[in-house]
């Protein structure tokens, strides 16, 4: 099997031997070479042909994000964004995210070295996720292929229900969520995201989220209650789940180990669900590396909740919903810009 080949851009002369030494590591990837800036790998690109390029936030000369948006236009190819754990930092890498960045992993505050030794298994899955990954199409349109997400669904309809939304993404899953929470009317019942990602990012995603959908969106905090138009976004490093005391739902938040790899875990979300909500929840999983959320999914069909997958056409990362699929705990298939349409069926025939 070919080796993944990665060029690497970062103006740290430092961070360029450690992620080239990181990765490596991995008999399946070769890092082909590295540059400064992004004009010098503006160049290296045309000559090397790289599958996947690892590209700071943060360059002098010209930034990350101007030189993503115009590789995006010009060249587009799998992006693993290197992002600072700042505020800025987490905004800058949301936005490369939106601009058709595959993934991105976080620089160490302290012992630079030291430090990405430990992220080294993140930095090669998500380099490997990847250069799996279809880029997708950053000329005006959503969608995958040209077509946009469907447009925002009327709210008349649906009607006040116990029903939970549970939604699970990773790899790709930031702009795939949005895309759902946007088409959502106002009123659409609660919603519970696991989206893989670091801590502090999530609150920045969340805040993003609510500013651009009709329902409220945050990070959920241990103890908030489960309510109809509002949705809530697992923290990162925390496993959130759902809990029922008589007819009032709330979440709680813990940092029990990983599970799958991940924290938060899709399927630690999925298996509150299905033991709390059963028949009276909807479960959605979307684009992401891995198999995390397959099996609880299954318990949510067993359970009798409505499941959904996103199809591998509309698919960054076709890995969760394929797993899922495969175990058989999935009802309909369908393109990302037909879900939204999908779940307020749904809820409005309960």
């Amino acid at each position: 099997m070919a080796k993944i080949r990665v060029l690497t851009v970062d103006d740290s002369a430092l961070m360029r031997q450690v992620l080239a030494t990181l990765l490596s590591k991995d008999p399946g990837i070769e890092v082909i070479g590295s540059a400064p800036d992004p004009f010098i790998a503006r160049e290296k690109i045309k000559a090397l042909n790289p599958d996947v390029l690892t590209l700071d936030v943060e360059m002098p000369k010209m930034d990350g994000l101007t030189f993503l948006e115009k590789l995006m236009k010009g060249h587009p190819m799998p992006v693993v964004m290197v992002s600072s754990l700042t505020e800025a930092g987490c905004q800058t890498t949301m936005r490369a995210l939106e601009l058709g960045a595959v993934d991105f992993i976080t620089k160490p505050k302290i012992d630079l070295r030291e430090g990405m030794e430990e992220v080294a298994q993140d930095l090669i899955f998500k380099v490997k996720a990847a250069a799996q990954a279809k880029v997708r199409n950053k000329g005006g349109d959503s969608g995958v292929g040209g077509k946009g997400i469907a447009p925002f669904l009327t709210s008349a309809m649906i009607k006040t229900t116990d029903t939970i939304i549970a939604i699970g993404s990773s790899t790709g899953g930031t702009e795939a969520v949005k895309d759902v929470l946007m088409a959502l009317p106002p009123n659409t019942p609660p919603i519970l995201i696991t989206q893989h990602m670091p801590e502090r990012f999530t609150k920045t995603w969340a805040d993003r989220m609510n500013q651009l959908c009709r329902i409220s969106v945050k990070e959920a905090e241990d103890g908030d209650s489960v309510l109809p138009g509002h949705a809530l976004v697992a923290p990162g490093s925390y496993h959130m789940t759902l809990v029922r005391s008589g007819a009032r739902y709330t979440v709680r938040i813990n940092q029990d180990p990983p599970v799958n790899r991940h924290r938060p875990s899709v399927d630690v979300m999925f298996a509150s669900v299905a033991q709390y909500a059963g028949t009276n929840a909807v479960g959605v999983i979307l684009t992401g590396m891995g198999g995390d959320g397959a099996k609880e999914m299954l318990a949510m069909k067993q359970a009798g909740a409505f499941t959904i997958a996103q199809d591998e056409a509309s698919c960054v990362v076709f890995g969760m919903p394929k797993e899922a699929i495969k175990l058989g705990g999935v009802d309909k298939v369908l393109p990302l810009a037909e879900i939204p349409a999908a779940i307020v069926a749904y809820v409005c025939k309960l």
